[in-house]
């Protein structure tokens, strides 16, 4: 039989299951993040042991309790932000396009932007890291796009 009709399974034809990408760069974490991973850690573990005999869900579940493990054990807890310049943890009060806003800079695994979550490593807040009330600051084009307003800092376990 030639080997161009022969089929040992479907192993060979089923889509990759590639590792969840880790975000490059540190892995800083506010206290309210690394409590987040922890418990999606602890999820997982349940998830996983309640899958038993469920092998496409048990491959899903452990490629995504590595990615969290990784997470948990590269977490770098970063101290509370003093308030007086902006720094990762902190809560930035701005005008953006003179639209009133505040957002938060937090770790990549705690970041939502639509809860005004922004990770420290996205490029508006690279752009106002360091800045301080009353900046103007540069940002999509304007040089004038980003004005500071105030500074606030959350207790260390404060939820976001």
């Amino acid at each position: 039989m030639s080997v161009a009709f022969r089929r040992d399974g479907d192993e060979e034809h089923l889509e990759p299951k590639f590792e969840i990408p880790i975000p490059p760069g540190p892995n800083r974490v506010t206290a309210r993040g690394l409590a987040l991973i922890r418990a999606r850690v602890a999820e997982l573990e349940q998830a996983i042991a309640g899958a038993a005999g469920n092998e496409a869900a048990l491959t899903t579940l452990r490629r995504d309790l590595r990615y969290w493990q990784t997470r948990e054990i590269t977490a770098e807890l970063m101290p509370v932000p003093a308030g007086e310049v902006v720094e990762f943890g902190a809560t930035v009060h701005l005008r953006l396009n003179g639209k009133p806003r505040a957002i938060t800079l937090v770790g990549d695994d705690e970041a939502d932007p639509a809860a005004d979550l922004i990770a420290f490593s996205a490029p508006l807040a690279r752009v106002l890291h360091d800045a301080e009330p009353g900046d103007v600051l540069p940002f999509g084009g304007r040089d004038d796009a980003i004005e500071v307003m105030s500074i606030t800092v959350r207790a260390h376990g404060d939820a976001a």
